[in-house]
Formats: C-alpha cells, structure tokens, sequence
C-alpha cells in the first residue's frame, strides 16, 4: 500500500538531502584520477555493498522491470561520469536534465501516453535549453580551444555523452514506468532495482574496458601514488554517499511526499552541482552554459507547477461530479 502525502517538513527534507547528495557527483568525479569506465565501475560497487548491507528491501523482489532498469541505469552512470571528466559539471548536470524531454518524446509510443499542448511548449524549453548548453563548447571550438579548463579538456563530446545520459535517463524512466503499469499489485521492486543497477554498471563498465583493452582495476603501484588518498576518499564517498545514502532519503521521503512537489525540491541537485565543482576545482560554467541551464530549470519548474495545477483541477471536477451522483442530481 502506498504511504499518503504528510504535510511534515522530515519528508521534504529526506529530498532536499537527497539531491544535496546527487549534486555533490560531479565535483567528487573530477576529484578520482582514474579513467570514466572506472570510476563509473568502482563506485557502483561501492554503492551496492552499502546498500545491500543498510538497506534489506534490496536483497529481495528482483523482477524483468529490474533487469531492465539495471541495464539503462548502467548506461546513465557510464555516461554521466564520462561527461563530467570531459565537460564541465554544469554542462553534464544540465543536459542530463533535458530526459524530461526525451521522456515526452517517447511516451506516445511506448506508454501510449498522449502529449498535451502545454508539453509541447515544455519540450521546445527544453530543446532551447539543451542547444544553449552547446554555446560556449562550440564557441571555444571555433576559437581553436583556447578556453578549454584542465577539468573539462573535451567539452564538444562530453556535452555530446552527457545528451545520451540523459536520452537513456528518460529510457529508464519510460521504461520503469510500462513494467511498473503491468506491475502484480502491491509489487514493488524499486530498491532491488537500484542495486541491480548498481551492479550491472560496474560489470558493464569492467566489461567494456576489457574490450577496451583498457586498465578496469588500478595497479598494485598506484596504491603508493599521491593521487590514491584522495581517489579512494572520493570513490567512497560517491559510492556511500553521493549513491548509497541519496537512494535511501530518497525512497523514503518519496513514499510522503506529492511527485510534483518532489521534482521541484530535486531541483537543488542541478542549482548546486556546478557550485561545488566551482568551490573544489575552481571550474567556471561558460555564460551560454548558464544561460541553459537557467532556461531548463524554470521551465521544469513552471511544467510541474501547470501539471499539479491540472491534476487539482480534474480531481475538483471528478469530485463534484461524485457528489451529483451520491445526491441523484444531473449535474454534468
């Protein structure tokens, strides 16, 4: 049975920490001095053998939904750590949140899920965005990459892997979404998800270097290397923290929390992903990159707010229709 919304501030904060974790990945991602495939890989694994020891609904309810999740949540990760070692944390935060709109492009014809007039103004905020966020790239490309940072060496293609991050973000979530609609009642395998997920990113990201014919496992030498400390620090604190913890505040304040109020809270991950990065490393997001993401987080923002506005109004609607009938009256 699903838990009602409560008007308590202890749900609302559970997510509030829990995008306060979220945002805290692209800094602690540039902070490892290792390769994508690995740090993606490593930290996945940390992250499911925290869970499954914190966390019991893991270890049980694995289901086809799962498996797919698993899937497209490894290609999310790989990607979003490849575009945080190759663009600025701004960027690859921002244009992850364009999977709003792949979502609506995909609905029709997975979910059978009309799109209404308002999202079509949503996807083209989101398409302005998306194409805002590839100005300052595209302008350093042209200047002969004079303004390349040392933390984002290759922001064209990491701007590019970040899009996919988000395109297979929206996978998942449409895809979650039709196993979910033909879901057995009172089923729910999310929290196995998250560490089947977990899982499959660190054998898909193993997987692929070895076909690679790339390092996945540092060498024994590297554990004397300067830059060890501070790599071990930052992968356990991604896999404990940035994944392992922000999964259980945010299973938990879901569960009281209306879904459209919880997106506007998780909005503090991408307000305050770039900050860190700007705070640790000193990366300057470009004004165009800016720009972007200022226009995908109003319009996120002002989509959500229309949509409990609408979901309020049916539900006044349908509920003065059930009055006319409980009363024998006509009333349309």
């Amino acid at each position: 049975m699903n838990a009602t919304p409560t008007p308590g501030w202890r749900p609302r904060l559970d997510l509030v920490l829990a995008a306060a974790l979220f945002s805290t990945g692209g800094a602690f991602i540039k902070s490892c001095a290792l390769a994508p495939l690995q740090v993606a890989g490593l930290r996945s694994l940390v992250a499911a053998l925290f869970l499954l020891l914190v966390w019991p609904a893991t270890r049980r309810g694995i289901t086809w939904g799962s498996l797919l999740f698993g899937a497209l949540y490894a290609t999310t990760m790989i990607a979003f750590v490849t575009a945080n070692k190759l663009t600025t944390s701004a960027n690859a935060i921002f244009l992850q949140s364009t999977a709003p709109l792949f979502v609506l492009l995909l609905s029709p014809f997975v979910l059978k899920e009309a799109v209404r007039r308002a999202d079509l103004l949503f996807m083209g905020a989101l398409a302005v965005g998306l194409a805002l966020c590839f100005g300052d790239a595209l302008a350093d490309a042209e200047a002969g990459g004079a303004a390349v940072q040392a933390t984002a060496p290759r922001p064209l293609l990491g701007n590019a892997i970040a899009v996919l991050s988000g395109l297979a973000w929206a996978a998942t979530i449409v895809g979650l979404r039709w196993f979910g609609q033909r879901a057995r009642p009172g089923h729910d395998g999310a929290a196995s998800s998250v560490v089947v997920g977990n899982l499959t990113c660190f054998a898909g990201a193993w997987l692929l270097a070895t076909f690679l014919r790339e390092p996945f496992f540092p060498p024994a030498s590297f554990v004397d290397a300067p830059e060890f400390a501070p790599t071990l620090r930052s992968l356990l604190f991604l896999g404990v923290f940035q994944v392992g913890l922000a999964y259980c505040v945010l299973s938990r304040g879901m569960k009281r929390v209306p879904a459209v109020e919880a997106s506007l809270l998780l909005l503090v991950e991408p307000v305050f992903n770039p900050l860190w990065a700007y705070f640790v490393h000193g990366e300057t997001p470009g004004v165009w990159t800016l720009a972007g993401g200022g226009v995908i987080l109003v319009a996120t923002a002002f989509h959500a707010l229309a949509n409990a506005r609408g979901a309020a109004a049916r539900a006044d609607r349908e509920a003065v229709a059930a009055a006319a009938v409980r009363s024998g009256g006509s009333e349309p």
